[in-house]
């Protein structure tokens, strides 16, 4: 349990005096699921390579096309989880959302959980391990279709699946990015979770926010914290548990 802090009272308020919020999302915020993080001390890129190539260069796009079985093979094994579901910070969220249809979510997370939650106006800025599409036809598959663990092929004409996420090399959608920056420059408040704020372009997103209060939730320091009203370095599925629910903070303090 968190401890109940003055800084987390006045954010609370924030949230209720809030008329449009937006929250941006990093991996930080599904380890609670059981999924590794990439930049942190114990995240995936500090992990020595099995594979004799860095984490990071192989989850590029030309890593993909050479050797596609040793990007799939890592991309099974470390970047998709069946059994990992929705934690404390999704269902926050997304029960918060039910009330208060005017909270978007920008998520660089790739696992599809805040979908999965139940949480809608969900922008996946860097795509979904939940979605494959052809290269040869286009036809798109979701997780569930795909039955081995090698390289998906397509039923209909045999090319090869690639899944429907940002790989390093690649673009962002620019659709993604424009719904992106709209929800930030037309929000009130904006609440950044999870994240180091080290990608871009989506660590400029920021940039673009004139509203009211802007808070930063991150067990490790980042280098927004000087420009946020708020910042809470601590567990982000507590943190946002309390802050979005509608308990009063003396009822919460005694679950």
């Amino acid at each position: 349990m968190i401890e109940i802090t003055e800084q987390l009272i006045k954010l609370k308020e924030e949230v209720k005096k809030a008329k449009r919020i937006t929250f941006l999302g990093g991996a930080g915020v599904s380890t609670g699921s059981g999924i590794l993080d990439f930049r942190s001390p114990e995240g995936l890129y500090n992990i020595k390579s099995k594979y004799g190539v860095p984490y990071e260069t192989m989850l590029s796009s030309s890593y993909f096309f050479s050797p596609t079985d040793g990007f799939y093979d890592f991309y099974w094994s470390a970047m998709v989880s069946k059994t990992a579901k929705p934690n404390k910070a999704h269902i926050a969220l997304m029960e918060y959302q039910k009330k208060h249809p005017n909270l978007f979510i920008i998520t660089q997370n790739i696992d599809g959980l805040d979908k999965e939650a139940g949480s809608k106006n969900v922008i996946e800025v860097h795509g979904t391990v939940k979605k494959y599409r052809c290269l040869r036809c286009g036809k798109e598959y979701s997780l569930n279709e795909i039955e081995n663990r090698g390289i998906p092929y397509c039923k209909e004409d045999g090319g090869i699946l690639k899944p429907k996420v940002v790989l390093y090399e690649e673009p962002l959608d620019d659709d993604d990015i424009l719904s992106a920056i709209n929800a930030v420059r037309m929000s009130d408040l904006l609440i950044i979770g999870g994240t180091s704020m080290n990608v871009y372009p989506i660590a400029s997103l920021p940039s673009y926010f004139s509203g009211g209060k802007m808070a930063i939730i991150n067990k490790e320091k980042t280098k927004i914290d000087e420009f946020c009203d708020y910042v809470i370095h601590d567990d982000i599925g507590e943190v946002l548990s309390f802050i979005l629910s509608f308990l009063c903070w003396r009822s919460f303090a005694r679950l």
